[in-house]
Formats: structure tokens, sequence, C-alpha cells
């Protein structure tokens, strides 16, 4: 009787044991590459279906994956489920949206990899990469430029980006910004996005 009864607390501690453990699988990655076209996503399902396609490709299946991208329909923060994100290490990005957009994310050049586990380029790299298309505030609501809500990549227009790396031409707070340092110039072209320092590339989460 006694070692039923151990057996049967063992069983119960395992069980709530594996309940309550951490999935730290890949839910965060930077894109590793654009589409093609620049600014011209193919608005938030044609980029929702990228991040799925790259994440597909990773081995990064059973997850739902949305674009880090805000329209005027629509706010990035809105998209991407409650957290907690890890990258493809297992290191933690955030444990939830409020603490993603505050100074308690762990999103830095280290750990904002693509989903190959590689490091993005940037600033003082060549090429520079570390621009990300969000078209978001700091907050993660929408801004005025998203590139024709993801629609534009010619010489038309233009987009808000953060920066991956956490770094720019000075120490202010845009210039740190993950998500919104400033808006590109000369259009949606992947030659305009480099321009500033980008390669058209965006963050995906896992939204469950």
């Amino acid at each position: 009787m006694i070692l039923r009864f151990a057996v049967a607390a063992a069983a119960l501690a395992c069980s709530i044991a594996g309940a309550n453990a951490q999935d730290t699988s890949m839910s965060f990655f930077v894109t590793s590459v654009n589409p093609g076209k620049g600014g011209d996503l193919g608005g938030l399902a044609g980029a929702d279906a990228y991040c799925n396609k790259l994440a597909t490709a990773a081995g990064g299946t059973g997850k739902t994956w949305r674009a880090y991208l805000s329209t005027d329909t629509e706010n990035a923060r809105d998209r991407i489920g409650k957290g907690p994100w890890y990258n493809v290490k297992g290191e933690k990005i955030a444990d939830d949206v409020a603490s993603l957009h505050s100074d308690a994310n762990n999103l830095t050049k280290q750990t904002a990899l693509n989903e190959r586990g590689e490091v993005i380029n940037g600033r003082g790299d060549t090429p520079n990469r570390h621009d990300m298309l969000t078209g978001s505030k700091p907050d993660g609501t929408a801004a005025p430029e998203t590139c024709g809500n993801w629609t534009m990549g010619g010489a038309e227009g233009a987009a808000i980006v953060g920066h991956s790396d956490r770094t720019g031409l000075d120490d202010s707070a845009a210039a740190k910004s993950w998500n919104s340092s400033h808006a590109t110039r000369g259009g949606c072209s992947l030659q305009a996005l480099a321009s500033t320092g980008g390669d058209g590339l965006f963050y995906c989460f896992a939204a469950n």
C-alpha cells in the first residue's frame, strides 16, 4: 500500500512538473532575408505567411507565426500573442507584451537572431542590416509610415524601422529603439531600404 502511494505520488509530481515546464523552443526570430520586393510583403497576410515559411524550414513547426508589423488598421503589439518569447537558442526575449515594450526586454544584437541562429549585421558591420521594418511607434502602435500597409516596394512611400542591435548615430532613445528608430528614405524598394542601413528584414513572433 505504501509503495503504491509512493509510486502514485511520484507520478503526480512528474505530471505537475511537466505541466509547469516552460516551452523555450523558438518563438521569436528575425527574418534571414527579405521576400524579394522590399516593403511590399504582400500585406500582413503575406508577411505572416513568410514568417511561417521560414520557421517551418528551420524546424519551428506547431506555432502560429505573426510578423511584428503595424498597418493603419492594426497594431503590431496586438498581433503577437501574450508571450513569453524565446529565440532559437532558448534565450528569453521578453515575458509579455508589456515587458517587450519596456526596458525590461532582452532584445539585443546577440539575442535578435534569425531563424537559423545567426546574428544580424549591425552598425559597424558591412553591410549594416539592422533596420527592421515595423511601421510602429515605441509602444507598438501604428505609425503613419508603413510602405502602403506593406504593399509598396518601389520608389514611393516610407516605413518606420527599429534597430535590432539597439545602436544608432547617437545615444538617443530613438537610436537605441528596437522597434521605432526612424523612417526610411527614398521609397520602399530594397535599394532604398539599404540606404538607411537595412535589408528589408522584420521580426516574427509566435502568437501561441
